[in-house]
């Protein structure tokens, strides 16, 4: 008798299934398994059916230890998903500055911006986060930088009633 093994095979419902595990481990911040996962040939630009990338999941959920698991394994930032928003743009919009201060450390462009041109600075001036548009602006975040639509961070903050970044970008102006 020999000892051969076939290979590991999987049908489409197993392997959805495996997917959506592996997503659910980028939501939870599991950046062991991810780690794992990624040396073992899972593709570090995965994305789910709304074209969340594993990175986008990780960070839009607050996890700093797996977004640099997948960073230095390799993902990439600058892949936005189906809505247009890069996970930068995103951390900015929920106001997590950790998060923002990994991925500016890892070498995401500042003006970083989907199709759409929005920045990050633009997001969290729309939301009022003061403190990421301080940090974003000392990092050299372009405040004249205007989205497809023709608005600046100002434009959009003031466009959203948000006051304190308003006055933050206004004071630049002089």
């Amino acid at each position: 008798m020999s000892d051969q093994r076939s290979p590991v095979s999987m049908n489409d419902d197993e392997a959805a299934a495996f997917a959506e595990e592996v997503f659910d481990r980028a939501r939870q911040g599991d950046a062991v398994m991810l780690g794992r996962l990624l040396d073992k040939g899972l593709p570090a630009n995965l994305r789910n059916h709304k074209g969340d990338s594993l990175l986008m999941l990780a960070a839009y959920h607050g996890h700093v230890e797996a977004v640099q698991t997948l960073l230095e394994k390799g993902a990439d930032p600058l892949i936005a998903n189906d809505n247009g928003q890069l996970p930068l743009a995103g951390s900015a919009f929920k106001g997590d500055l950790a998060m923002v201060q990994v991925l500016i450390e890892h070498g995401v462009p500042v003006d970083a911006s989907a199709a759409d041109g929005r920045t990050a600075l633009m997001m969290a001036a729309m939301f009022n986060r003061t403190a990421i548009v301080d940090y974003l602006l000392a990092k050299g975040a372009d405040p004249l930088h205007q989205d497809a639509k023709g608005m600046s961070a100002l434009d959009a903050a003031l466009a959203m009633g948000a006051s304190d970044t308003a006055a933050q970008l206004q004071a630049l102006r002089g």
